[in-house]
């Protein structure tokens, strides 16, 4: 089955109420194998809203790549994201950034996530999780893209009490 890496992000309302709502939302499509912890994050792209919550997540899938796309959109739709526009606030988010080692460039999908290395808020959770994993295209593992960026807007977010 394939190996799959998603990043889940939230910056509206109950933040991580809106991630656990993500992750029970995945199965049965999609089987979580692991998860990282939780981060808290400054905005990316555009800077004038909420922090994030971000957290990566190892799954397994039968879905192809382009059923996947489509379930984690239904998802989000589900769990109350609307449309606004590019890097804007959103009450959920889930972006396919692995599926297997494949490589896929079309105008619906772009596998590995074609800014993965670029974002930290993306990479921090991703390394907690599978550190020594090599990007396919770029064939470098995700702590060494990391070591390249600068970190310090990522920290580590306390699940909430009780």
């Amino acid at each position: 089955m394939p190996v799959i890496y998603l990043s889940l992000g939230s910056n509206l309302g109950d933040r991580w109420a809106n991630l656990q709502a993500g992750l029970e939302a995945l199965p049965p499509a999609v089987s979580i194998r692991a998860s990282s912890p939780v981060y808290e994050t400054a905005p990316w792209g555009y800077s004038d809203q909420p922090a994030f919550l971000n957290q990566a997540v190892q799954a397994e899938t039968q879905l192809d790549p382009y059923a996947l796309l489509a379930h984690l959109k239904d998802i989000e739709t589900r769990l109350g994201r609307r449309p606004t526009f590019r890097y804007g606030p959103r009450l959920i988010d889930i972006d396919i950034l692995f599926y297997d080692d494949l490589a896929i460039t079309s105008p619906r999908l772009v596998v590995p996530h074609p800014h993965l290395h670029e974002r930290a808020f993306v990479l921090v959770p991703l390394a907690a999780l599978a550190p020594d994993l090599v990007h396919p295209t770029l064939h470098q593992p995700i702590h060494s893209l990391l070591e390249a960026l600068d970190s310090a807007s990522v920290q580590p977010y306390p699940p909430p009490a009780g």
